[in-house]
């Protein structure tokens, strides 16, 4: 019966804009009968209906699909409502939609387009997809160009379409140049104002433009005191210096100082996520580059390694237990203490490092501040690990008037000390390290996970015997 009602009256198919992550019941009747259509190889009923969508609702009717459903409707849309889904698809759903068929569908598409339109386009492709349409159009010197930057650049990730005016020119004009690029220009937040050479000397807001006597001279009235980046500032140093700055748009010069492209706000929320979700695997002992949708190979190469490095430091907390053997045999009670401080290192390590790795990425650690910081986190740590000790020791005694312990109280100073001294050093390496590793260019991320975690586990370990040693069974 759905079938019926979505071939014969297709303008009765209606979608309702979803929020984020959340599906509504009320698109369900939409989602069968596009479904049907699609079983039933009715591409044309289907192809008019989606015209007069929005690309937002037909990409949220896309991933809603099953994949291979999705696949068919993709390839059923004309080019220009297909570029426009493209767009708003999340990178995962792209990286599945995107085939050899649909890249040479593509391909042909950017092949007639004006080239800035075109790069514009590729800016909105995933950067594995892009790289490949780039490859494929050896002839369009223009949009190759982009690939010329490496990967994670400004000049990788910049819109090449901005407003820039000479110095001389006049506020009347400028907001006539303005009006007449509208179209081609969607957002306009700022106008650059270059030099006769097209190097950036300056920029103006639109506000200020707006409320300009006609007569006004851009020179003038623009805040020299420009600021942008070059096209190989690294994207994560982009995001963060517009941060810093409270930018909405980072200009983009060449190594002599020329316009060359900006950075906009939309691009800057994409790289934010992108950075967001490459942290999160990074600090979760999986590749950067893992997606959903990766084969068993993939998967197997992406986290075996982080596996293998998980596995040395456990084997070396192993031999540091293996070697206390005579300890655990003279007291196996000790032996119970060891998941706890294991445990309280790994967490204490954890949260120091993910608080550094925040205010890395987000530019609120600078260099000046990092012994204030260090400091206020050691001071932390010894009240959290005094906290800590004591409840242990507490319990340990409490646990004594249950069931027969030999010499709870030093018992519980051991378990107590080793918990304040595991807590402070955990926590003082996750703090530090991340800033040792961010100094020498490698991604403070990689700290996170496997690495502090097996690090603290065996001083965990080791800290924790030499405390019993010394205090319990001295």
């Amino acid at each position: 019966m759905s079938n019926n009602v979505a071939v014969s009256e297709p303008e009765t198919i209606v979608w309702t804009r979803e929020p984020a992550q959340e599906p509504l019941d009320a698109n369900d009747a939409a989602l069968r009968a596009v479904r049907d259509m699609i079983k039933d190889g009715n591409r044309v009923q289907v192809v008019e209906l989606l015209k007069r969508w929005d690309p937002v609702d037909v990409m949220q009717l896309l991933t809603r699909l099953r994949l291979k459903h999705a696949r068919k409707l993709f390839h059923w849309l004309p080019a220009n409502p297909s570029i426009k889904v493209v767009a708003e698809l999340r990178p995962e759903f792209r990286s599945i939609l995107m085939e050899d068929a649909t890249l040479d569908q593509f391909r042909d598409i950017l092949a007639g387009l004006d080239p800035e339109d075109a790069v514009e386009i590729l800016n909105e492709f995933p950067d594995d997809a892009a790289d490949e349409l780039i490859a494929r159009l050896p002839d369009v010197e223009d949009i190759a160009t982009r690939g010329s930057y490496a990967d994670d650049t400004a000049g990788r990730v910049m819109a090449r379409k901005f407003v820039a005016l000479p110095e001389n020119c006049t506020a009347e004009d400028a907001v006539s140049q303005m009006r007449a690029q509208a179209n081609r220009i969607r957002r306009i937040f700022t106008v650059y104002v270059t030099d006769e050479s097209g190097r950036l000397t300056g920029t103006v807001e639109v506000g200020k433009l707006l409320l300009a006597p006609k007569e006004t001279v851009l020179r003038d009235i623009m805040n020299r005191d420009v600021i942008a980046v070059s096209a190989d500032t690294d994207q994560e140093e982009v995001l963060r210096f517009a941060r810093k700055r409270d930018m909405r748009t980072v200009p983009v010069v060449s190594g002599d100082g020329q316009l060359i492209g900006r950075i906009t706000p939309k691009q800057l929320t994409r790289i934010a996520s992108d950075e967001a979700n490459e942290d999160m695997l990074l600090m979760s002992g999986v590749s950067a580059e893992a997606r959903s949708d990766d084969t068993i190979l993939r998967i197997v190469r992406g986290r075996l390694p982080w596996l293998l490095t998980g596995l040395v430091g456990a084997s070396v907390a192993a031999t540091v237990v293996g070697s206390y053997e005579d300890q655990l045999a003279e007291a196996a009670i000790l032996a119970a203490f060891i998941p706890v401080t294991m445990s309280m290192a790994g967490n204490a390590g954890l949260q120091a490092s993910a608080v550094a790795v925040q205010g890395i990425a987000t530019g609120a650690l600078w260099s000046g501040d990092i012994l204030f910081r260090l400091m206020k986190e050691f001071l932390a740590a010894l009240m959290n690990g005094t906290i800590a000790g004591l409840i242990l020791g507490l319990l340990v005694m409490i646990a004594s008037l249950i069931v027969p312990l030999e010499d709870p109280v030093s018992l519980a100073m051991a378990t107590s000390l080793s918990l304040l001294c595991v807590t402070t050093i955990a926590a003082m390496v996750g703090a530090t390290v991340p800033i040792i590793l961010d100094k020498i260019g490698i991604d403070p991320a990689m700290a996170i996970g496997v690495f502090i975690t097996s690090s603290n586990d065996v001083l965990g370990v080791l800290i924790f015997f030499l405390m019993a040693t010394t205090f319990y069974l001295g």
